[in-house]
């Protein structure tokens, strides 16, 4: 498969403390790639720098071929990118919002047309499209920003806890929407603190802590090889074994 992401010895430093320390990784064209490990373990510093928010300290990131820090306007063409505080305009309603955001994308019309189209339909909020954003729950309002984030069919979506906060039948809807991208052909790299949501999800996981990737494999490949009976054990013990 044709790699999509690249991301080779990815440095970040904020004065005295390096929040990520080389890292690196590539994630293939409809592969779910998730990034693992607690709260501060520069997971979401390292998708910040992918998806040009952040300048690296060090280290180089291409997606589909670019340059992510010489080239970022052509890069943002190509990825979405959901923060995990993510809001929407709550005055709006859904569909205004989603059209606001189309017109960001394309100045074509008909391409509007297709983007706002595929956002309902991903969004999947039934007659509340229509309604002001403000009288959404947090699942509704999670749902429309995952289909702002993936209306255009980006080569790469970058999705920082896709699911937090969300009830399980909001969750598995979300997660079903990702995996029907990622068969789409569109790489995924996600990030979580939920490492039983992520063996259900991904393809491959790499196991973060203090900035630095301890491992990289398959949740199956990992379980096995760690003789662990999920994720959170396969933490564990790789957390420890480093100790």
């Amino acid at each position: 498969m044709r790699i999509v992401l690249s991301v080779k010895n990815l440095t970040r430093s904020y004065g005295n403390l390096i929040a990520v320390k080389g890292v690196s990784f590539d994630v293939a064209e409809g592969e779910i790639f998730a990034l693992i490990g607690p709260n501060g373990a520069g997971k979401s510093t390292a998708l910040k720098i992918i998806a040009t928010v952040l300048k690296p300290t060090s280290g180089v990131v291409f997606v589909a071929g670019m340059n992510v820090v010489k080239e970022a306007d052509k890069v943002r063409e190509s990825i979405s990118y959901l923060p995990e505080e993510a809001g929407a305009y709550r005055r709006l309603r859904g569909r205004e919002y989603l059209w606001l955001m189309a017109g960001l994308i394309t100045d074509l019309k008909q391409r509007q047309d297709e983007f706002v189209e595929r956002a309902i339909k991903i969004a999947d909020l039934g007659v509340r499209i229509n309604d002001k954003i403000s009288t959404y729950s947090k699942g509704m309002t999670r749902k429309i920003l995952l289909g702002r984030a993936l209306m255009s069919e980006p080569k790469l979506a970058i999705l920082d806890e896709p699911t937090s906060g969300l009830d399980v039948i909001n969750a598995l809807e979300v997660r079903d929407v990702i995996r029907s991208s990622a068969k789409g052909g569109m790489a995924v790299l996600l990030s979580s603190h939920n490492m039983l949501e992520i063996e259900y999800l991904s393809d491959r996981v790499a196991i973060i802590d203090q900035g630095k990737i301890f491992e990289i494999g398959t949740p199956g490949g990992l379980k096995k090889k760690y003789r662990a009976g999920n994720l959170e054990e396969v933490f564990r013990k790789v957390v420890e074994e480093e100790k």
